[in-house]
């Protein structure tokens, strides 16, 4: 069974950067290979982690609407051309794999689409001892069933007050939707402050969440965005390299690999 970690929080709140900084602290714990999962329709995570997407599964999705309506040769199954087809989208780096959702391009019915990318990726995932989630906005992907269930479900939130709210709707959307996660994190990111803000013991009772950890303005993962750069670049000794670090050992996956 592969280790599912989903990046969730409203919007310019960090997840695109966790997501990277997680991935590269699991290769770092030899938890590998990583299937890197790009949800967010406006992409950003290839550039995060220093590679190139060239495919999405939303230009597939489109293909599948034509494949339904006007079927394909003799002797290619549906379940076969869509394997294929995500296969192809599959971009390859050293100790992990990303694979981006991208964005459906038309209107119309996406059932057939969605059920078959379903069934695929959940054949795919199953070489991937760990995956990393970078989910849009909210939890559209989640609640669509693309996934069944989560291992570690972090939320991201700013210290705001609208940003901490956030995080309360978007925990009870998890019982509304009947997502299922093993541990909850919070995470309230950019703090000016070393302290996290008053309303967290509240939210901390509300959501029963196994972590809440704040992490701290950085000006190098700060630098590194304004430049386009490679988060797997970011130095050892970086607070919030040490906050993820902690938050994985937290959740229980393995130590880190020998020097």
């Amino acid at each position: 069974m592969s280790y599912l970690i989903a990046v969730s929080g409203k919007g310019g709140v960090g997840k695109t950067t966790l997501s990277g900084l997680i991935v590269a602290r699991l290769i770092a714990r030899n938890c590998t290979p990583v299937l890197a999962v790009d949800a967010d329709p406006n992409m950003c995570l290839d550039s995060v982690l220093g590679v190139t997407v060239t495919s999405t599964i939303g230009a597939i999705r489109e293909e599948a609407k034509v494949f339904a309506a006007k079927g394909m040769s003799a002797g290619v199954s549906k379940q076969d051309w869509m394997e294929f087809k995500i296969a192809e989208c599959l971009v390859e780096a050293n100790d992990f794999d990303l694979i981006a959702m991208g964005r459906s391009e038309g209107a119309g019915c996406y059932c057939y689409a969605n059920n078959v990318l379903k069934n695929a990726i959940e054949k795919v995932s199953k070489v991937y001892p760990y995956i990393v989630l970078d989910n849009e906005a909210g939890l559209e992907n989640l609640s669509r069933r693309i996934v069944q269930s989560v291992d570690l479900l972090v939320m991201v939130a700013d210290p705001s007050s609208r940003g901490l709210q956030t995080v309360v709707r978007l925990h009870q959307m998890t019982g509304e939707m009947n997502i299922k996660y093993g541990k909850l994190a919070i995470i309230v990111n950019r703090l000016r402050r070393d302290e996290l803000p008053e309303r967290m013991e509240e939210i901390r009772e509300i959501t029963k969440a196994d972590f809440v950890i704040g992490m701290p303005d950085c000006s190098e993962l700060a630098e590194i965005a304004e430049k386009g750069g490679n988060i797997m670049n970011v130095s050892e000794d970086n607070k919030i390299v040490k906050l993820v670090d902690d938050l994985l050992e937290q959740a229980g996956l393995p130590g880190r690999k020998p020097a």
